[in-house]
């Protein structure tokens, strides 16, 4: 095979790749789009959360996470947007540093929309070796017989 064949193969290959490319990117952008805005905000205080990774997944119509994320960072008033988001239903999560992870699933069904999310911090683990507070009983339980005859 000579070189010039080799050329127009590889030529004629790579415009197919470029033409499936652009059908399905065309595909896509039949449909109306969103705008979106998001704040990201400490729970306790309400003061912004700088350089929180915010994903968006699409989800189809049984629930399940499409391909195509898109992930964000917060900037340092823990604001971030993006524009073009199809209509749809959208798994948003937000992970920082120090905070729990937040995901939730949104219907985008308007042109403009705007999201506040709130951190929580982690909720302290119990430990079988940390003493813990006794547990209140109920006094007006008495204790079980131990001579009862099982019914």
């Amino acid at each position: 095979m000579t070189s010039a064949k080799r050329t127009a193969i590889a030529c004629l290959l790579l415009s197919y790749v470029l033409l499936g490319r652009a059908a399905a990117q065309s595909d896509k952008d039949d449909g109306p789009t969103s705008d979106l805005s998001f704040l990201v905000v400490k729970d306790e205080n309400g003061k912004p959360v700088r350089s929180a990774a915010l994903i968006m997944h699409p989800v189809n119509s049984r629930g399940k996470q499409g391909r195509g994320d898109l992930e964000l960072k917060t900037d340092a008033d823990g604001k971030a947007s993006f524009d073009g988001i199809p209509y749809g239903k959208l798994r948003i999560q937000v992970l920082a540093s120090g905070f729990q992870t937040f995901g939730e699933d949104y219907d985008v069904a308007q042109p403009k929309m705007a999201f506040t999310i709130k951190l929580k911090r982690p909720q302290g683990q119990y430990s079988i070796y940390e003493d813990r507070p006794a547990e209140k009983k109920d006094d007006k339980t008495p204790p079980p017989d131990p001579n009862a005859k099982p019914q």
